[in-house]
């Protein structure tokens, strides 16, 4: 063997050499990837959730690391998690609390440890403005299956979108659409990651400047024995009318139950603090690397991140609309604005009502109000997923 083949098989050993034929599609994930990363760090957009997405696109796309292996998952009915934990490479193995639906289910009780269901108690209204932001769910539903590019699974799944909330959209997508779980959830993650440079421009495009300036006074005190009840009331109810979404809302509630009983408090700080950032971590980083050039870039994926994108917005408007519309039944006694919380990013989305309220209003704080809407989004979400996979599981 002579120099020249010596260097050339050193090459050919590189992951330079990767970057033939279809390579550039990973060159494009790569850059998507830089931004992503750029988005997170440099401007702090929900950082948790953006760094580990991107730095998982980022390996996946580096060609030759063994990493992450679609042909193990895409195209199969069945999968062999033996295979996967004997030939798979680490984002593999855990990818799989991706795709047997345990991360979303683990977040769950994560955020449910961190919810106050006060606000929303302490305000039944803001129940309704919470349902109202899940109308964007439904209308995506509608365009998805227009398209004539998605069966009524898929376009469920694309449509759970628009709910900005990535656990619910990993959950349902596993089992209406395990094919599309990839672009889903990179999209889900995503939106609920840019939520504050998504939902400003429309809360102020739809709301006036009085609106905005619309000072809420505080409600009634909310006794802990109401606190106590509400989870396992809305447990027993919602699992017995939606079994299949049980599993999701169930640890959403058992959270909640862990933070307010009062004698669990070593239980809700790990689920608040340990659980819910290593789960975080796994998640964020295996959802990302999904995210493969040569299967993700396709006028299928593209489609699905539009209609994300376009229901996402449909979803802060019903908000923002049913706000209006409350705004002027309570003679100007709700601000607007907590209306675009409806959509269930807890707590991103209360905090852009928040800090567009100040803007206008340097002692407008607006966070615990938006906090109703908010969590009562995250109920909504679940349900709407449970209605879908009651139809089309």
């Amino acid at each position: 063997m002579n120099v020249g083949e010596i260097l050339e098989n050193l090459g050919n050993s590189t992951g330079f050499a990767g970057f033939g034929g279809d390579g550039w599609k990973a060159l494009i994930m790569i850059f998507i990837a830089l931004f992503f990363l750029w988005l997170g760090i440099k401007k702090k957009f929900e950082p948790l959730l953006l760094v580990g997405i991107a730095f998982g696109m980022l390996l996946t796309n580096l060609p030759e690391g063994g990493l992450y292996h679609p042909e193990m998952w895409e195209g199969k009915t069945t999968i062999d998690y033996l295979d996967v934990l004997q030939h798979g490479g680490l984002l593999d193995i855990l990818y799989i609390g991706v795709k047997t639906g345990v991360y979303p289910c683990l977040i769950f009780i994560g955020v449910g440890a961190m919810t106050d269901f006060g606000p929303m108690l302490s305000r039944p209204s803001s129940m309704v403005l919470g349902a109202a932001a899940q109308g964007g769910i439904y209308l995506v539903f509608i365009l998805a299956v227009a398209t004539g590019a998605f069966t009524g699974g898929e376009a469920g799944s694309i449509s759970i979108i628009a709910g900005a909330d990535g656990p619910t959209a990993i959950f349902l997508t596993k089992t209406l659409a395990p094919e599309l779980l990839a672009p889903i959830a990179v999209a889900a993650y995503s939106y609920m990651a840019l939520i504050p440079l998504l939902q400003p421009p429309f809360m102020k495009l739809l709301t006036t400047k009085k609106e905005r300036m619309t000072v809420m006074t505080t409600t009634r005190k909310v006794s802990k024995r109401e606190k106590i009840i509400f989870p396992i009331l809305v447990t027993i109810i919602v699992s017995l009318l939606l079994p299949s979404v049980a599993p999701l809302l169930g640890s959403l509630m058992f959270g909640n139950l862990l933070k307010e009983c009062g004698v669990t408090e070593r239980l809700s700080d790990t689920a608040q603090n340990a659980l819910m950032n290593i789960v975080t971590l796994f998640l964020g980083i295996s959802v990302g690397a999904t995210a493969i050039g040569a299967t993700f870039l396709t006028t299928k994926t593209l489609l699905i991140v539009v209609l994300g994108l376009g229901g996402f917005v449909l979803a802060t408007i019903c908000g923002l609309l049913i706000g209006k519309l409350m705004f002027v039944i309570s003679k100007g006694k709700i601000n607007p604005l907590i209306g675009s919380a409806g959509v269930s990013a807890v707590p991103m989305a209360a905090r852009v009502s928040n800090t567009v309220g100040l803007q206008y209003n340097k002692s407008n704080y607006l966070l615990m109000h938006a906090m109703g809407p908010n969590v009562a989004g995250v109920i909504g979400s679940a349900v709407a997923a449970g209605f879908l996979l009651a139809v089309f599981g």
